[in-house]
Parts: C-alpha cells; structure tokens; sequence
C-alpha cells in the first residue's frame, strides 16, 4: 500500500497536526524526517526497518556515518540532517536553561545532562555553575577519566566555582557501563566536594550519575 492510500488520520504529517507531536510513533516520527521512502518501501516502512535494524531511535542517531550511509535510502545529506537536528535540541534546551530557574524543570536539566555526556565511551565529570537564584552560569567537563573511573579534585572544582562567581552548583558523570547506581566512591567524593565548596560558602546542590536510560539524583538519595 502506497502512503498516500493510508487514510489521512494515519499519514504522520496530518496526525501530527491534527493531534501533536507526542502522538506519534517512532516510525512515524522517523518518517517525517526522513520524507520518502524507496521503491516497493513506503516511507513508513522503511522507518520501521531502520529502527529494526539499527535497534532504536537511539542507536539510529547515535550510528556512525560509515553506519547510517551503508543503508538503502539514507545518505550523507540524511546523516547531517539528523546530527544537526539532535544538535538543535541540546542547544534548545541548553538556553532554556540558561533562561529560567534550573530547577523549575527538573526534567531539562536531566535531559541535558543526559545528552552532553551519556553516550560518551569514558567517564567524565561535568559542572553546571548556577548563580544564586539557580539560574545558570556556565557549564564544562572538568575531569576525563578512563573507561571505569575519573580523578576528581575539588579543589579544582573550587576554582572554577569562583571562577564563575557560583553560588551553587550541580554536578554529574557518566558510567559507561550504562549502571546508574552510585559507587561508595562516588558517595564519599560527593561528600568532599559538598565540604569543600562549603569552604566558600558554595551549595552542592546535586550529583547525577548518568547511566543508559537511567540517571540516579544523590541528592534524592539521601547523600547530600
């Protein structure tokens, strides 16, 4: 069946104006970016076996280029498409960040966090600098680790912090494992870094660990 035989409630454009984005599907999602399909494959289809393919959204966006341009009806010009519009979101969310109180939407400061440092193959230690209405200053990685681990110094994170003129700060690093869950490491070197900044008179205000589809507040934990 041909996509223009599909009734119109199910053609992903007129769904998506008719009932919004968060109505659709992966595939249909997927099929609007990607507009066409290929001979015998409308472009639905060819959006359901990419995401079989590839295993997800995820692992589509996050596929190399050699990856994405090996598949029938993708291309390079798909390919920057794609990363340019992951990009757009971070940036989007990153300067509603840098617009509001941090915290009146934990789930952006999740989702940025997330995005900046989930998916990369080492640790690292990441730093969002707030000033003291909690609205943002500047953030940065810090410290690069190895696959399993990161040397954390704060003394070092006291730098930066009145380097940026913090009043508070949240923190977070990724296990590239995909485990969320917090090592005693990382409780007792939260622990370092909240005493630390209390030194100047500094709010730790979080740790995030970040983990594959998962990320695990320290502070929701009891250890702030």
């Amino acid at each position: 069946m041909l996509l223009k035989q599909l009734p119109v409630e199910q053609r992903p454009r007129e769904k998506l104006l008719q009932r919004g984005a968060h109505a659709l599907s992966d595939a249909e999602l997927l099929a609007i970016f990607l507009r066409t399909g290929v001979a015998g494959c409308h472009v639905i289809e060819l959006a359901q076996q990419l995401l079989i393919e590839f295993g997800g959204i995820r692992q589509l966006i996050q596929a190399s280029r050699k990856e994405f341009c090996r598949i029938h009806g993708l291309g390079e010009a798909k390919y920057v498409q794609l990363q340019a519009s992951v990009e757009l979101v971070n940036r989007f969310v990153q300067q509603k960040l840098q617009q509001q109180n941090v915290f009146q939407c934990p789930t952006d400061i999740r989702y940025y966090l997330s995005s900046r440092i989930r998916d990369l193959p080492h640790e690292v230690f990441f730093c969002l600098y707030l000033d003291n209405q909690h609205g943002l200053l500047g953030d940065e990685i810090l410290f690069r680790g190895t696959i399993d681990s990161t040397q954390v110094h704060p003394r070092e994170i006291v730098k930066r912090a009145l380097h940026f003129n913090a009043a508070a700060l949240v923190v977070a690093h990724n296990h590239p494992s995909g485990v969320a869950e917090p090592s005693q490491a990382d409780e007792r070197i939260t622990q370092k870094i909240k005493q630390a900044l209390e030194l100047i008179d500094v709010r730790l205000l979080d740790h995030f660990i970040i983990g594959n589809g998962h990320i695990t507040s320290l502070a929701e934990r009891g250890c702030l």
